[in-house]
């Protein structure tokens, strides 16, 4: 992509459920392209979502924040996992258009798809921030095997606190785990902790540049 990367380009795509939206965040000279789905209970402005899209394009990693069709249509609770995957596989032709190689990625509910299709669709990896492992207070519902099974390199970065899965939660596998210590879901940190949101984000985005450095 040539885009200016101080310009921000929107683009729509038809899929089978529905209108998806990307936001293109072009890096100069671009090397490989991050596609960042979010979660159920939010869209891309995420404060993990935002800081990733501000710092990889000084990387060589474009960065692609897409929005599904429920979050565009404007409804309020995401659909089955399997209409989210249809609508995240209806847009990856898009993904893959400028012709670089593509990280699946997302937060939560996104990262669940990124690792359930990533394998079929060719990502060179997958890249899962909040990963859910499981519902808050049942570590019994387990959703590991989406993560174990996703085929691809992985990384999970994981809040320290997050009551969906900490960090000690996940099992051993093809993945490497970073923490945002004392994160939550949604890697927000309290004060007590004497860790500033900035420093959080400073932390996860060089865990993900790190990590990045070594996907060719």
């Amino acid at each position: 992509m040539k885009t200016d990367a101080t310009r921000p380009r929107t683009e729509t795509v038809e899929t089978g459920t529905g209108t998806a939206r990307i936001t293109w965040l072009a890096a100069p000279a671009p090397r490989l392209l991050l596609a960042l789905g979010h979660g159920a209970g939010g869209g891309i402005e995420a404060r993990d979502l935002q800081a990733l899209g501000a710092a990889l394009p000084a990387h060589g990693v474009s960065v692609a924040l897409v929005e599904q069709p429920w979050r565009v249509a404007g409804k309020k609770l995401a659909p089955a996992p399997r209409t989210l995957d249809a609508g995240w596989c209806g847009l990856w032709p898009a993904l893959t258009a400028p012709g670089l190689p593509v990280v699946a990625g997302g937060r939560s509910a996104g990262a669940r798809v990124a690792c359930r299709t990533a394998a079929a669709l060719g990502a060179r990896a997958v890249l899962a921030l909040s990963f859910p492992l499981h519902p808050p207070g049942r570590p019994e519902k387990t959703r590991a095997g989406e993560l174990l099974g996703c085929g691809v390199p992985a990384l999970v970065v994981q809040g320290g606190s997050d009551p969906f899965g900490r960090p000690a939660e996940f099992p051993p596998g093809d993945h490497r785990i970073a923490e945002v210590p004392y994160g939550d879901h949604g890697f927000a940190v309290p004060r007590k902790s004497g860790l500033t949101e900035e420093r959080a984000m400073e932390i996860l985005t060089a865990s993900v540049t790190g990590w990045l450095a070594g996907i060719v």
